[in-house]
């Protein structure tokens, strides 16, 4: 592709040198022994190496334009920006959503319409066609897919974002490049430094000991962790993808080049850095390959990085693990490495209470979460771009129910594909694996909450129940603390999109079945309240109103699951400055009573009416109700 002619929507400002020297410096004089150390003790005191990363990050500080510092600087007065309630999520597809980025600009004013303030845009950057992974595969990380735009698009949005106070988050994808990248060209012509970024090895010798003890990722997709190159003579490590080349991070180069791609990034106005498949950045013979003790220096280092470049800048880790593994990659109070992490096995506990009807296991769960420090950030979210893996407490769950892992595993996929007797989910399996029993999930969440068997059988009472199902489910997620997120769709309750299974280049990945384009048609009916699409609308929009505005939500706010005397209904506490919140959710499609020992008089925050008691409080199929008490 030529070089875009196209002028930075936003003119660079010169800044003095006296300031530039002052705030850069100072950052860096805050954090250089520390950075040094980690750098020094991970590469075995290359200096040259850390001089050269020196430079880069004062490079990166001197083309970061004025706007962006001051916004920086706003940031920094007020550590805790990200922290506040009113903030709310949206990820999307720029294709799917809007067809290109200058699309996606002018349709903020509907972002705006739904509460959107951060704004999370799946991979856009350059990735060969066929063999991209939805993106996830890049071939260039400073120039984004021809057909979404350019790079001063991708800036102009960022510009357009930050005047209406909209924080604009983009996958880094760390772990690996793309075979198409330059890197991985050079490589495989043999072109001296370059094979060193990578892994290649002369025959299968010490490829067959790191499969010894490295769990598969895409198991009957992709088998395997290495790739043979018939052009090269070698193999090379391909932990996802054969197409996608794993990343030496034990190559200082690497670190310095990748560090300077993100800040590249940043300097374009991206608020948040999501670091994709983060666990996996270290490689070591002999262990899983994930969640080593390197993969939290090199962490710290980016963490270090962006607090002396870009301190307005926030990284989102992508760990898709257990909590006991998830929580280490906050670091510590003194030492932090990620803002912020997903709740991953809360949402999947969450998809397995709808299953069961049972809310035990998420009462453990949100125990589970409310015992960690305040500080830890979580973002909370029904449904995203990616698959549901079951990783459930399976320990919990056999020791309380004698529950076989494959065996529930089993009923969960079943439940959600609708094979299941009573079953009104609709869904499809990932990367089904019959003799492990450890299949993934793909849908939406109308979809996965019976909307769309209830429109195809015109059923005019399951569809209520499903609506009320899916307006549930995003109650509960709005209650619990941290920022949530939604997934483009979800506000007017998209179906599942089917067409994937005749297109060429996507057939055989079934995530595409939430994947599909956003159906502005529907979306004009968001506003009618007759129709599904606006009772889905408007009846999130309203509990996203209330969640901004009552401070019981604040992210300091205690917070506490309760016995409401019924297996199908979790009782949630919240209290922060004498306002208490006392939340019912129904997971059955049963009419249940519940209670609460609190006292006083509680106001019904969604509904109206008022309570001086929270005994005997009577839910619909799939009802929730938020009680809030205001103590003078």
């Amino acid at each position: 592709m030529a070089k875009s002619t196209k002028k930075s929507s936003t003119p660079r400002k010169k800044t003095s040198t006296s300031q530039t020297t002052s705030a850069f410096d100072q950052r860096l004089g805050k954090y250089y022994d520390e950075l040094k150390w980690l750098y020094c003790e991970l590469y075995n005191g290359d200096m040259a190496a850390f001089d050269y990363f020196l430079g880069m990050l004062r490079r990166s500080w001197d083309e970061r334009k004025e706007d962006l510092r001051a916004q920086d600087a706003r940031r920094e007065a007020d550590p805790n920006w990200y922290r506040q309630r009113e903030l709310l999520g949206m990820m999307l597809y720029t294709g799917a959503f809007a067809g290109t980025l200058e699309g996606v600009k002018e349709k903020l004013p509907y972002l705006e319409e739904c509460g959107v303030n951060y704004l999370h845009l799946m991979p856009l950057l350059e990735s060969p066609k066929g063999r991209s992974d939805g993106g996830y595969a890049v071939a260039n990380f400073r120039r984004v897919q021809p057909e979404l735009g350019t790079m001063e698009d991708l800036e102009a949005l960022a510009d357009a974002c930050r005047a209406k106070g909209m924080s604009l988050c983009l996958d880094f994808v760390m772990n690996h490049t793309s075979e198409d990248h330059e890197w991985a060209k050079k490589a495989r012509t043999g072109e001296p430094g370059y094979r060193e970024r990578y892994f290649f090895y002369d025959n299968w010798d010490i490829p067959n000991q790191f499969e010894k003890t490295v769990p598969q990722v895409f198991p009957t997709t992709a088998p395997g962790s290495f790739t043979w190159l018939p052009d090269c003579n070698q193999v090379v490590m391909t932990s996802f993808y054969p197409y996608q080349w794993d990343l030496n991070y034990a190559n200082p180069v690497v670190f310095n080049d990748m560090t300077e791609n993100l800040l590249y990034l940043t300097n374009r106005g991206i608020d948040v850095i999501r670091l994709d498949a983060v666990p996996y950045i270290w490689k070591q013979l002999g262990t899983s390959c994930r969640n080593l003790p390197q993969v939290h220096t090199l962490v710290r280092m980016m963490r270090i990085v962006c607090e002396i470049v870009c301190p307005g800048v926030l990284l989102l880790g992508e760990v898709v693990m257990e909590p006991a593994k998830v929580v280490p990659y906050f670091g510590t109070p003194e030492k932090p490495e990620c803002h912020m992490l997903y709740n991953v096995t809360t949402m999947a506990t969450t998809w397995h209470t709808l299953a069961t009807g049972d809310v035990s296991l998420l009462r453990h769960q949100m125990d589970t979460v409310c015992a960690l420090p305040r500080e830890f950030l979580f973002l909370n979210y029904l449904r995203c771009h990616d698959d549901i893996g079951w990783g459930l407490d399976y320990t919990w769950l056999g020791g309380r129910f004698g529950s076989d892992e494959v065996a529930h595993k089993k009923y969960l996929n079943d439940w959600f594909t609708g094979k299941w007797p009573g079953s009104d989910s609709r869904g499809e399996l990932y990367n089904d694996d019959p003799r492990l029993g450890d299949a993934r999930l793909c849908s939406t969440t109308a979809s996965l909450c019976g909307v769309e068997a209830a429109d195809y059988e015109k059923d005019p009472f399951k569809l209520e129940r499903a609506i009320a199902c899916d307006l549930m489910l995003h109650a509960w997620m709005l209650i619990q603390s941290g920022i949530p997120v939604l997934y483009s769709g979800d506000e007017v309750g998209q179906l599942n999109d089917y067409s994937y299974h005749q297109d060429p280049e996507r057939w055989d990945d079934s995530r595409y079945i939430h994947r599909g384009n956003f159906q502005w048609v529907l979306a004009e009916l968001r506003h009618d309240g007759s129709t599904r699409q606006g009772k889905q609308f408007m009846g999130l929009r309203k509990l996203e109103i209330i969640r901004a505005a009552e401070p019981a939500f604040d992210s300091r706010a205690d917070v506490w699951t309760f016995d409401t005397g019924s297996e199908h209904v979790l009782g949630v506490g919240r209290w922060y400055q004498g306002h208490k919140l006392i939340a019912f959710f129904n997971f059955s499609n049963q009419f249940v009573t519940a209670s609460s020992p609190e006292q006083g008089t509680f106001e019904e925050l969604v509904y109206g009416g008022t309570r001086n008691s929270l005994q005997n409080v009577e839910l619909y199929p799939f009802g929730f109700a938020w009680f809030l008490n205001r103590q003078e």
